[in-house]
């Protein structure tokens, strides 16, 4: 099946959803958007995002050849549980979790007559809502696709023309190999964030002139911690091994920058932060 020729069922329209329907608009046979919040619903109404919007999600899934879930990672575990049982079950699923193993573990157990396999588009913003959707947030970021053993092939061709469609570039792994990575590149930034406004905010119930100082160097730091507290539960809950691991490196980096601090060792700490400079400089973004 070719995208142009799919009928979508964007579940969950936020952040996510609606930046999805942006990319997706006019390019299939139809495109549904469901939310359970009646204000976003008749918001994508409004944008004429969707070619109909509802808050009916046992029509909406009924009447869709693919069904993306784009709600947050606890959320889509529960709608994987009710797929083909209380739910009608489209032939297609795709989610776009933030964390894959337990997802992919659920898609597991679908009825026989889904074909589904895993998503985590890599982009986003501490942003959330419909108001926040942009046309072009997927362009040019990586969107990981973790198909199953049951994945076919017409799966995953559908799952790599809607990536391609929105701009990003498919990046097929593992779901482990994937949770384990993201603990380090998108989780634990979001705590270290949060870490650093709280260290912050105790400081200033002493000094409140604190935030006066607080300039762009601690706006860019913290800027994660505005995220939305309830999808970030669900990404760090579902993670919890690798998100621990992932603090441990951290914080053994810390001590030792703490220790050679103690000791007035510049030249040592000048290494460090020297090599640390150019290895972000030399990634993608570094610049």
């Amino acid at each position: 099946m070719k995208l142009r020729e799919t009928r979508i069922a964007l579940v969950g329209l936020g952040l996510m959803g609606g930046s999805l329907a942006h990319g997706l608009r006019g390019r299939s046979a139809g495109l549904i958007g469901v939310d359970s919040d009646p204000a976003a619903v008749e918001c994508a109404r409004s944008l004429r995002l969707v070619d109909r919007a509802t808050t009916d999600l046992a029509s909406a899934l009924a009447d869709c050849d693919l069904a993306i879930l784009a709600v947050p990672v606890r959320a889509i575990l529960s709608l994987l549980q009710r797929l083909g049982r209380d739910l009608p079950l489209p032939p297609y699923v795709l989610d776009v979790g933030s964390t894959k193993v337990a997802v992919v573990q659920a898609m597991q157990t679908l009825p026989e007559g889904a074909d589904p396999i895993g998503g985590h588009p890599l982009c986003g913003k501490e942003t959330s809502g419909l108001e926040a959707a942009l046309p072009g947030l997927f362009q040019g970021s990586t969107f990981v696709l973790t198909p199953l053993e049951r994945t076919s092939p017409a799966a995953r061709s559908l799952a790599e023309e809607l990536v391609h469609t929105m701009g990003a570039q498919p990046l097929v792994m593992d779901a482990a190999r994937h949770d384990r990575l993201v603990a380090l590149t998108s989780h634990l930034p979001y705590l270290m964030a949060a870490g650093l406004v709280e260290a912050a905010h105790q400081a200033a119930s002493e000094e409140p002139e604190l935030w006066s100082l607080a300039a762009s160097g601690f706006r860019d730091t913290s800027r994660l911690a505005a995220s939305d507290v309830s999808m970030m539960l669900d990404i760090l809950l579902t993670n919890r091994d690798n998100v621990r691991a992932a603090l441990g490196r951290v914080r053994a980096a810390l001590e030792r920058m703490e220790e050679l601090l103690a000791a007035g060792d510049e030249q040592a700490l000048h290494l460090v932060l020297k090599r640390l400079r150019e290895v972000r400089a030399s990634r993608p973004g570094g610049s």
